[in-house]
């Protein structure tokens, strides 16, 4: 299904010629174009990718990653990225690709770039220290943004507001902004879980194959320590410049077992300090974080939550959002815990959550459950029931990488009229936590749409969606390729160039 500016000069197709070669004409009332296939391997369309990200997504000396505006539509010249709430996130997801990279190929460009985020994401700790408005040691920042920029707190308090009329917890202070130390950057505050989802899962990697000096060890474990140290200083909250916990980084009993507000987050934010921990007793060797996650654990039934991360009515429900992060954390804690027990647990939760996610063709996704569940299985009264993947799980990984578009950007698709497409029913059409109206479907296979009718920018978009708008105007990274590409040539799902 070829439709919209990514493929046709104009929907309005009024002939069509197919030439001996297999190429494509179609007479548009926008001009002629042409669709043809072109030999290009995986290896080739990362290159492509990386070359992108270089040119036109990175952003300021230190090379944060996320997506770039672009000042004239379909103009890639005229880039100009700009920080986002979740600078911290993406950066460490595209880290966390080029150290998988790195690990499965040896590409010292890979590891160069690797270095380049660890870099990026340790001054998001560095540059809230010291200034008139100082966190907590080990606080780690949204994002920055030069000072010489205008000043991004303008506004900001009015807005804020209006956001705390929608969600009661949101958090209503200035400035959130502040400026460093040195007065050369803005740094953005109320840090959020997703933010130390994405640390947390790009640490530890770069440590195990990147980090090949003690000093450079040293200083991840610095890093790692320090943040995990605020955690457990601060009663298992992420503590702002304000005094308060930010709005989401919350991990602690009081709030996640007995708080009915935090009932929704309770089994991700469960998995996820659970994984941190798990990570930093990696990362230092201080048994102290060992000892604190068994306490979660037998104190708090933190394992138990962690059986349910997402609330959810069956495939394609529940907040979308929310399963990179879950993923991610699933992928730490099965790598790196001890206790044989507690991972028996997680896999089967993983293989629950991934069992829910299938339809969706995620290579992401396939390859995290595929890694720690493929020869597993789960005892029970009854016997074992076993973790592998269904059959099908890699196909549909390889076709989604294949069918990445090398355009990523955001070009408008409409799919809801389609005849193949079935509607999703209440209650998988509704999110319960932000209740919306929007075309939501699949195909008739039961699996979503392919990746090449549909445009997003990371693995938190929602794939049941039918219809994306667009206009042009920005260019997304390649990142949602990079990392489980990598991945797969680094668990041997995928044959190496």
């Amino acid at each position: 299904y070829r439709q919209g500016p990514r493929w046709l000069p104009d929907d309005n197709v009024n002939d069509i010629a197919v030439s001996s070669d297999g190429t494509v004409w179609f007479a548009t009332s926008g001009g002629v174009g042409c669709n043809r296939r072109v030999d290009f391997t995986l290896a080739k369309k990362a290159a492509f990718y990386e070359d992108e990200i270089e040119r036109y997504i990175k952003r300021t000396p230190f090379g944060y990653v996320a997506e770039a505006a672009l000042r004239v539509p379909g103009d890639r010249s005229t880039a100009d990225p700009q920080d986002s709430d979740n600078d911290g996130l993406w950066t460490a997801m595209y880290g966390a690709g080029e150290c998988f990279a790195y690990a499965a190929t040896g590409d010292q460009k890979a590891k160069e770039r690797a270095r380049k985020a660890f870099e990026a994401l340790r001054f998001l700790q560095k540059v809230t220290q010291g200034g008139t408005h100082s966190p907590p040691k080990g606080f780690v920042a949204r994002t920055i943004r030069s000072a010489e920029l205008p000043n991004p707190n303008t506004g900001r308090l009015e807005a804020d507001r209006e956001q705390q009329k929608h969600d009661s917890l949101w958090k209503v202070y200035e400035p959130r902004w502040p400026l460093s130390e040195d007065r050369q950057w803005y740094w953005k505050s109320d840090t959020s879980s997703d933010e130390l989802d994405g640390h947390y899962f790009f640490y530890p990697l770069y440590y195990d194959f990147c980090a090949d000096t003690e000093s450079e060890k040293e200083r991840v474990r610095e890093v790692v320590r320090d943040l995990t140290d605020h955690l457990l200083e601060h009663g298992l909250v992420l503590v702002d410049h304000d005094g308060r916990p930010t709005r989401w980084a919350i991990y602690a009993p009081e709030y996640l077992n007995r708080d009915p507000r935090w009932y929704p987050e309770r089994g991700l934010n469960s998995l996820s300090i659970l994984s941190y921990l798990t990570v930093a007793a990696h990362v230092t060797g201080d048994s102290k974080y060992t000892d604190a996650a068994k306490k979660l654990i037998d104190e708090h039934g933190y394992h138990q939550n962690a059986m349910y991360p997402k609330v959810q009515f069956g495939p394609g429900s529940g907040n979308q959002s929310d399963d990179e992060m879950a993923f991610m954390c699933y992928y730490n804690l099965l790598r790196y815990a001890k206790d044989e027990n507690l991972k028996a647990q997680i896999r089967f939760s993983l293989f629950s959550y991934w069992a829910n996610e299938a339809p969706e063709m995620n290579p992401l996704f396939n390859f995290i459950c595929a890694a720690h569940c493929a020869g597993q299985s789960h005892a029970n009264p009854f016997g074992r029931f076993p973790l592998t993947p269904w059959e099908g799980w890699l196909d549909d990984a390889m076709r989604t990488l294949r069918g990445f578009p090398l355009d990523r950007i955001n070009w408008p698709h409409q799919n809801s009229h389609r005849l193949d497409i079935v509607r999703l029913r209440p209650p998988q059409s509704i999110d319960p936590y932000d209740i919306d109206r929007r075309l939501r479907g699949y195909r008739t296979n039961g699996k979503v749409l392919p990746v090449e009718n549909r445009h997003f920018n990371h693995w938190n978009t929602d794939p049941w969606t039918l219809d994306y708008r667009g206009n042009g105007n920005e260019l997304a990274s390649g990142t949602v390729f990079l990392l489980p590409y990598y991945m797969g040539l680094y668990h041997g799902f995928i044959e190496k160039p």
